[in-house]
């Protein structure tokens, strides 16, 4: 699933994608570098995405970066939980390409 939409990501030219393994991985390449948007999944090893939600919401330079979660958990517990973290948007899975797409488009108002 995360391949699926990297690839549809980086066929958006306005994007730069960048990758992480698990949540440890995306506090290490957010490091120093500024990114416009991020997406995780509550379901990740070593650090689960909500999180990294926590404490990138306790970032500075994160505070105001929109963040979706794409996952498997449909719970109503889980989607409160994340927006009340401070995500901006939440997603279960199945998912299509484009409706990702869409949704970053329309979060960075990319026309």
């Amino acid at each position: 699933m995360r391949k699926m939409i990297v690839f549809a990501l980086s066929r958006v030219r306005e994007l730069d994608v960048v990758e992480a393994d698990d949540g440890v991985d995306a506090l290490r390449r957010i490091a120093g570098t500024k990114f416009d948007i991020i997406i995780t999944d509550i379901n990740m090893p070593i650090l689960d995405g909500l999180k990294l939600v926590k404490r990138l919401r306790a970032d500075e330079n994160y505070k105001d970066v929109p963040i979706v979660i794409i996952t498997t958990e449909g719970a109503a517990e889980d989607r409160q939980r994340a927006l009340a973290l401070g995500a901006n948007a939440y997603i279960t899975k199945p998912i299509q390409a484009q409706q990702v797409i869409s949704l970053v488009r329309e979060i960075l108002t990319l026309d």
